[in-house]
């Protein structure tokens, strides 16, 4: 019996015990012009606050070779990537790629590259890009997915992760994955009625298990692992499309950043008593910041051990792009409010968080 034990140990993939906590900041990956000064951003700005974790969303910014149609318009070569990967790992940096997977498909009017060059893997093509986007909206467009059950679509979206994990030599992927509100949609002829929590928890699984097998992790947002009528946080802070049922579907190894913007939501607590690493992520109000940094440190100091690490840090969000962000970091009296609140959000949390054990 204990033989037989042990070969079933063999193939579960193993948790992450890391203690270390998590100093993290996530940006959207710098264009190449911006990469002098995004690289200084970090050498003087992200390591004297002891940033030790960098995720930056690239999506199709980045000059991939396993599929050059889906390069995007600002995308990075190889050797400027090595530059980022060098500098982050002289400094103790973990480097996290991230591509959205699942939604995200589309922003605004646009269509994102991966449906403009392969509509076929559009879960909604009744669904016609507006001229002019307004939210709301009759066919509740917020932005476009990829259906899960596509036979194509994984073969496509896979090799772009394991080119980006390589060239920025990873140990863990970001998928983001939040948002997603069209899912199993009546027309579809793969997902019509389907469960849409059997879907979404099928779909974050194939690519945890995916980047396991290389021992690689899987990070994503947490929103749609939440329900949003239970709970009060609605259809943007959690799920209101009964996705949320797939928090008790997913691998437990699975890294969840959970983020919250006007208040500290207490749901830090219900992903670690589900088994999983969280991390709280804020994103432009430094007064939520630091009361959501007060929070996870209490759930860490008041938590058995087992309960305590799985509370692995803070994260802020930012979302403008690198750009933006750094002309407002560096000339805050020409910032609009969102930049000057992501700003002062990014220095207060991170001179109290840098003193933290």
């Amino acid at each position: 019996m204990l033989f037989v034990l042990c070969l079933i140990g063999a193939f579960i993939p193993a948790i992450s015990q890391d203690t270390t906590l998590v100093r993290g900041f996530c940006i959207a990956a710098p264009s190449p012009n911006e990469l002098p000064r995004f690289l200084k951003f970090i050498r003087e700005e992200l390591v004297p606050r002891k940033v030790n974790t960098l995720i930056l969303r690239v999506d199709y910014n980045y000059q991939y070779k396993s599929h050059p149609e889906l390069i995007g318009s600002q995308a990075l070569t190889e050797a400027e990537v090595k530059q980022i990967v060098t500098l982050c790992k002289a400094n103790q940096i973990n480097l996290i790629p991230q591509i959205n997977l699942l939604g995200h498909q589309s922003w605004a009017s646009q269509l994102g590259k991966l449906l403009q060059v392969y509509p076929e893997f559009d879960e909604t093509p009744h669904v016609k890009m507006p001229e002019k986007y307004e939210w709301p909206n009759a066919d509740g467009l917020y932005c476009k997915s990829y259906c899960p059950l596509h036979p194509e679509v994984h073969k496509v979206v896979f090799a772009l992760v394991d080119e980006l994990m390589e060239v920025f030599e990873a140990k863990d992927f970001h998928a983001g994955l939040d948002e997603v509100f069209y899912i199993g949609d009546d027309k579809c002829p793969r997902c019509s009625g389907r469960d849409k929590a059997e879907l979404f928890a099928g779909e974050v699984t194939k690519i945890s298990n995916h980047l396991q097998q290389n021992g690689r992790t899987l990070w994503l947002w947490g929103d749609r692992l939440i329900d949003g009528k239970q709970t009060g946080l609605g259809m943007w802070e959690a799920s209101m499309n009964n996705t949320h049922r797939a928090v008790d579907m997913i691998p437990k190894e699975v890294v969840i950043c959970d983020w919250h913007y006007d208040r500290a939501e207490p749901t830090a607590a219900y992903f670690a008593l589900k088994g999983f690493p969280v991390v709280t992520c804020p994103w432009n109000k430094s007064e939520v910041a630091l009361a959501q940094l007060d929070q996870m440190l209490s759930f860490k100091q008041h938590s058995n051990p087992q309960l305590s690490r799985r509370y692995r840090g803070m994260m802020q969000t930012i979302w403008s792009g690198a750009g933006a962000f750094m002309d407002a970091y560096y000339n805050p009296d020409q910032a609009n409010d969102n930049l000057k609140g992501q700003v002062k959000c990014f220095t207060q949390l991170f001179d109290k968080l840098k003193n933290v054990d």
